[in-house]
């Protein structure tokens, strides 16, 4: 399934110390981007949740918020931890030595100092519980997002190629005829530019000339990128980069067109080729 790199979800869950909330806000980008947006208290979830994102996603700017809503603590004992006391008490210390006439620490600056109130170990185990479920949900919910999304852009960038499939079809068959005409006026003017010149130095001439504006191997690649492309869209999955490239050759090849265009029509075909990529390229930006 295609599926886009924008995309918003977020999710909630219990835990016996009140209630984790996560929010998942996904942009496009070039490859994955974690961005977290946790308090001190809770940064010991981040790797999990990082482990967790990384194996469900693989592209995309992820901004991930967690935020937690303290339950009743009257039932649940608190318990000062020496070893965050002693660390604080030195770094204290230490402050005290570099600005002397600093005010001491308070009470309720200590009580809110990182580690300082120990935490009962089933409850950081119910709390990781808690942010995997709530991460699990939040993953769920954006992937539903993103596919729903994915999916109009892969149907946009499947119209916009059987455009292109018809636009090559239609201006094919007029090559040959197109080129003929051209050469023809173009031998005219050498037979009049050039005077004496006898037709096999004009012949020599407008074979070269023959092959610098063909257009067939254009049109062919152009038909084996287009066939690609809709290949690479039915297979699905973490495709964008693939599909950008292959818009790349399109864009190509489009100008290459454009380039060796003699013809009205083959020079009106190889502009509406290359607005059309222009759309795909828009279009495959935002696929994972």
């Amino acid at each position: 399934m295609i599926q886009s790199m924008t995309g918003y979800a977020a999710a909630s869950a219990q835990s016996p110390r009140g209630t984790l909330s996560l929010e998942l806000r996904s942009v496009n980008a070039r490859y994955l981007d974690l961005q977290f947006r946790i308090g001190e208290e809770l940064r010991s979830l981040e790797p999990l949740l990082r482990e967790r994102i990384a194996a469900r996603l693989a592209r995309g700017k992820i901004d991930c918020r967690l935020a937690f809503a303290e339950g009743s603590s009257a039932a649940r004992p608190q318990q000062l931890n020496p070893d965050a006391l002693a660390r604080l008490r030195a770094l204290a210390g230490n402050a005290k030595k570099a600005f002397p006439d600093a005010a001491p620490l308070r009470i309720s600056d200590i009580l809110k100092w990182p580690g300082v109130i120990a935490e009962d170990a089933g409850d950081e185990t119910a709390l990781r519980a808690a942010a995997e479920q709530a991460c699990r949900r939040a993953l769920d919910e954006l992937a539903a997002v993103r596919g729903r999304e994915g999916a109009k852009l892969a149907a946009a960038v499947a119209e916009r190629v059987a455009t292109m499939r018809h636009k090559v079809a239609e201006v094919a068959p007029l090559v040959p005829q197109s080129l003929a005409a051209y050469q023809a006026r173009i031998s005219e003017r050498l037979r009049e530019a050039m005077g004496s010149a006898d037709d096999e130095r004009i012949r020599a001439e407008m074979a070269v000339f023959a092959a610098k504006i063909d257009v067939d191997e254009e049109l062919d690649r152009l038909r084996t990128h287009l066939a690609e492309v809709e290949r690479t869209l039915k297979a699905g999955g973490a495709v964008g980069k693939r599909l950008d490239f292959l818009a790349q050759e399109l864009n190509r090849e489009a100008n290459t067109l454009a380039s060796k265009a003699v013809t009205q029509a083959v020079s009106d075909c190889a502009l509406e080729l290359k607005l059309l990529v222009e759309q795909v390229r828009e279009q495959v930006q935002n696929i994972e």
